[in-house]
């Protein structure tokens, strides 16, 4: 067989793309991808957990190489807090289908409620969405982001209690709210009060701060 023939008779190869090209995600748009990289993190930490949320792990997960994600990314915080600020927008989102009409008082359980139950149903991300080294950084405007909501309780336990600091109470029902919240995840609540209810804690720690039926 002439060198001619073989040539004639062997397949073209076709081009081989690099081994970064050939992730599904390499060639994608750079808002794309860093929608992906999101994407990826708040999956990633409803199934797993705060402690899978590596940048090795998310890259992985999202198909493109271990160092990717820190073309949008330069620090594993500031990952974490776009991860966090799509929790805050969740959470923001209920807080605005509680109905502007009610009660003051009735609208302070509704968020309080809220509040336990995005905790309950979310845990990974409501560990995230409060840690404080994320906060206190002040990456993508998180502090901005979450302030309002608090913001919003401070307007209604001022509407509550008027003879009260409404940002002392508000901060006080908060920490309160936040407790609760912890102490149910880690199954402690249940073993104390012997129910899988946290209605009438609700109940109390609202009584406790806004006083028994006040503001109805």
């Amino acid at each position: 067989m002439t060198s001619d023939e073989s040539a004639s008779t062997t397949p073209a190869e076709p081009d081989s793309p690099s081994a970064a090209d050939s992730r599904p995600w390499a060639a994608a748009d750079p808002a794309d991808l860093r929608t992906r990289l999101v994407d990826v993190g708040v999956e990633l930490v409803a199934r797993e957990g705060v402690q899978a949320l590596t940048l090795r792990e998310i890259a992985r997960r999202a198909g493109v190489s271990h160092g990717a994600p820190r073309r949008w990314f330069p620090t594993h915080l500031e990952l974490l807090s776009a991860i966090a600020r799509r929790g805050f927008g969740d959470l923001g989102a209920r807080v605005a289908a509680v109905d502007a009409e009610a009660a003051p008082r009735e609208r302070v359980e509704d968020l309080a409620r809220i509040h336990l139950e995005f905790a309950r149903d979310n845990a990974g991300m409501y560990e995230l969405m409060f840690r404080h080294d994320l906060l206190a950084s002040g990456h993508l405007g998180l502090r901005e982001t979450s302030l309002p909501l608090f913001g919003v309780l401070v307007d209604l336990v001022g509407r509550v209690r008027p003879d009260a600091d409404a940002r002392t109470v508000a901060a006080a029902l908060w920490a309160n709210l936040h407790g609760v919240a912890q102490l149910w995840r880690w199954g402690s609540l249940q073993l104390a009060t012997g129910s899988e209810d946290f209605a009438p804690l609700l109940r109390a720690v609202l009584d406790a701060h806004l006083g028994s039926g006040a503001g109805r």
